[in-house]
């Protein structure tokens, strides 16, 4: 059952037996009981000015006044006032007065009264009713008896009104460190989003969005041991952009990165998802692919990419350089990226010297 479908009693799980159990931490006894309800007549006849006295006492205090604020609300708080002192003095003290009493604390919590500001006016109306039973001749020879059954009384409402106001104190700091926990986790989920994308930004090149020079030889690395393990080749390609610095200068650098993103796009679309694909610098890029032997790189990746370039940016070529390693030997990252390097400036000078002198 939630919290929310249960009565303050449920909630606070108190009972016939809880009640009675209080009502003998204070030795409150049937005796008590007999001699408040021998005060009730005389207390229905002085209610009405005990609650003006009441309320003149208390609306002098600023606190207070300030937390009444206008006459409507003072007048509920004088009807509900009265009420309290008649059923100080009925004789029936089970759970619905004890309802009310835990009423009463969750209440003046909500409103902001302070506990100082509730015992003291507690302590108003102790004085009050005293003073009615001591000025009563009829009272005159149970006078002790009656105020200490009226003290007792007083005590155990005020237990009452504590508990329910420290539950709601509680139930209040129970919600604020679950909204804290929630906020934290929130906090901890974007910090660990933002990480994430502070780490991919790391490994990216801007321009191209592919991987950045950085984390080429630790990624080779990796392949080149994951490849060893298993016996298989792995394939270096490496290419830069034909005649890049005279489209810069005379087409712009505007249009020098709108290539290299061309580029980029066109090797992410031909690329595997296994393959790791770099920016290396300037207009050249390496792409390594594990599990693949150099002529299926040529055949199939070689051929794809400089169909998707020709396709996107029509007379702008690349020169291209493939090298393999494994699967019975291997090469180191440094050395196996240098071979595909090689044999793409070979390449390259090989177009320089086809271009019309």
């Amino acid at each position: 059952m939630k919290r929310t479908d249960q009565t303050l009693l449920e909630q606070m799980r108190i009972t016939d037996f809880e009640v009675e159990h209080r009502k003998e931490l204070f030795s409150f006894s049937e005796k008590d009981v007999a001699l408040l309800v021998s005060c009730r007549e005389v207390i229905e006849k002085e209610a009405d000015s005990l609650v003006d006295e009441f309320y003149q006492v208390q609306t002098s205090v600023a606190e207070i006044a300030l937390l009444i604020g206008d006459i409507e609300t003072l007048t509920r708080l004088r009807h509900a006032q009265r009420r309290y002192i008649l059923d100080l003095f009925s004789g029936v003290y089970d759970l619905e007065y004890v309802n009310n009493r835990l009423r009463i604390g969750l209440v003046h919590k909500r409103i902001g009264v302070e506990p100082k500001l509730y015992l003291s006016a507690i302590h108003i109306l102790r004085g009050l009713l005293y003073r009615t039973i001591l000025s009563s001749e009829r009272l005159k020879e149970n006078h002790h008896p009656i105020l200490a059954a009226i003290n007792k009384l007083l005590l155990f409402d005020n237990t009452l009104v504590f508990d329910a106001y420290i539950r709601s104190l509680l139930h209040e700091i129970e919600g604020a460190k679950n909204k804290a926990e929630i906020y934290a986790n929130s906090m901890e989920k974007k910090v660990k989003e933002r990480t994430m994308q502070l780490e991919e930004l790391s490994r990216t090149d801007a321009l191209t969005g592919l991987l950045n020079v950085r984390h080429l030889d630790s990624i080779t690395t990796t392949a080149l041991r994951s490849s060893q393990r298993r016996h298989e080749p792995v394939t270096a390609i490496y290419l830069d952009v034909n005649d890049f610095k005279k489209i810069n200068d005379t087409q712009g650098h505007q249009r020098g990165d709108e290539i290299l993103r061309s580029v980029g796009r066109a090797i992410k679309n031909v690329a595997r998802a296994e393959d790791s694909c770099f920016r290396y610098g300037g207009d050249e890029f390496c792409i390594v692919l594990t599990n693949c032997r150099e002529e299926q790189a040529q055949e199939i990746f070689v051929l794809r990419l400089q169909q998707r370039i020709k396709e996107e940016l029509g007379d702008v070529t690349l020169s291209i350089g493939v090298a393999q390693t494994g699967p019975n030997d291997y090469v180191d990252a440094t050395t196996l990226i240098r071979l595909a390097d090689e044999k793409m400036y070979a390449e390259k000078q090989q177009h320089k010297a086809s271009l019309p002198k």
